[in-house]
Formats: structure tokens, C-alpha cells, sequence
């Protein structure tokens, strides 16, 4: 399941869905059955606390977890520029999903901070993460 960026989004899923664990790339992790925070340091608590239970070390927990290559690129922006109604983008990001398939993503949104687009994506072949992003990057440049 996926939610906006924010752990308050994340957070109306969890409660919608009646799940207990939810979190973000950026490390925020909300365990409802324990807290409502998305506080590293909690997060980490509760890491280390699984461990300690378990008996494991975290390197033997995480040892079926498959990370995939990802690539974060920032594109800034000026005040007001409009880059969502960009018919170029849009058709490079249909294609980059067809491309992708069930095999990466790609996610493109405003920074909640700073006039930036976030152009993220991630998949399983590194070469192909590169040339994706550098597609959807020339993309919102151009729109802008």
C-alpha cells in the first residue's frame, strides 16, 4: 500500500486500514500498537528491542529484505513555475512505468519545504535507474 509523502498521510492509512506498521523511505516508521510517531530515535528503540528479543543481530534480520538501487534527484524551481501540466512529462512518465513495470517505480512530487521537484525512482538495474531519471529530470526541466 501506498500513501502521500508525510507521516500524517501514512498515518490516516494505518488507521483506515486498521494496520499496525507503516513508514517512509526518509526512515520515519509508525507502530500504532506502541506509538503514533514517525521519531528515528523511537524507531531505533524499537529496532534494537527486536533484536534483543529475538536473539538475532540485524544483520540476520534484514538478510531477506532486497533493496533495490534508487536515485533522488532535486530539480529547483522558481516561485510559481508550473511543471504538473506538462504534457512531455506526463508521456515520459507513462513510459518510464511501462518500461519499469513491476520491476521499479518512479515518483515525482513537490518538496513540502523548498521550490524543488523530487524526482525518485527505483528499480532493479542500476543502468536502467539512470537513464529513467535522467529522462524524467530533462522532462520537468523542460516543462519549467
Amino acid at each position: 500500500m501506498r500513501a502521500k509523502v508525510g507521516d500524517r498521510y501514512v498515518l490516516e492509512e494505518l488507521e483506515k486500514n486498521q494496520w499496525l506498521l507503516g513508514g517512509e523511505g526518509s526512515g520515519h516508521l509508525l507502530v500504532l500498537d506502541k506509538h503514533s510517531t514517525g521519531d528515528g530515535l523511537v524507531s531505533a528503540l524499537q529496532v534494537l528491542q527486536l533484536c534483543a528479543r529475538s536473539g538475532k543481530q540485524l544483520a540476520e534480520l534484514l538478510a531477506e529484505v532486497t533493496l533495490f538501487p534508487q536515485t533522488l534527484v532535486n530539480v529547483r524551481l522558481l516561485p510559481g513555475q508550473d511543471w504538473k501540466t506538462s504534457p512531455g512529462l506526463e508521456a515520459e512518465t507513462r513510459a518510464v512505468e511501462a518500461e519499469l513495470g513491476q520491476t521499479g517505480r518512479v515518483l515525482i512530487r513537490p518538496s513540502g519545504t523548498e521550490p524543488l521537484v523530487r524526482v525518485m525512482a527505483e528499480c532493479e538495474d542500476a543502468a536502467l535507474l539512470s537513464d529513467v531519471v535522467g529522462g524524467i529530470v530533462a522532462a520537468v526541466e523542460a516543462a519549467v
